[in-house]
């Protein structure tokens, strides 16, 4: 059931129960996230930068530019991860973002940050795929 105070909408078909296991599991993938861009500063940092061999050299920038495209990948999951972490703040978390209606829970599991319900979704992939964005 879905309640508009103000200018928000609130799902109060989510108890506070499950709200605060999905708050856990956002702030537990982003840690790992936030972890993994530590390293790879660390990893980066660390080294000296000379190869006797181009090759080798060849070899160390494509795998650091590899590396840099999955961060940048992280660096946007973990912006939508901050925003449903604070939809779980003002209430709105398990509202599809387009049609209003409850996320399902089955969805919110397999992927917690979602904004979207899956007949949303779908109808995005879909018009994505026909004008090729």
């Amino acid at each position: 059931m879905f309640y508009t105070i103000g200018h928000k909408c609130y799902n109060f078909s989510m108890d506070n129960h499950k709200l605060k296991h999905f708050r856990e599991v956002l702030i537990n993938k982003m840690s790992g996230l936030m972890g993994n861009a530590e390293d790879t500063v660390t990893r980066m940092s660390e080294g000296d930068g000379t190869f006797p061999d181009p090759l080798d050299r060849a070899l160390s920038e494509s795998n650091s530019t590899i590396e840099l495209r999955k961060r940048d990948r992280e660096r946007k999951l973990i912006q939508k991860i901050q925003k449903a972490i604070q939809k779980t703040e003002d209430g709105t978390y398990g509202t599809c973002e387009i049609c209003g209606e409850e996320i399902t829970e089955d969805r919110l599991e397999v992927r917690p940050e979602t904004t979207l319900c899956i007949g949303c979704k779908q109808e995005q992939e879909q018009v994505e795929r026909q004008f090729g964005m």
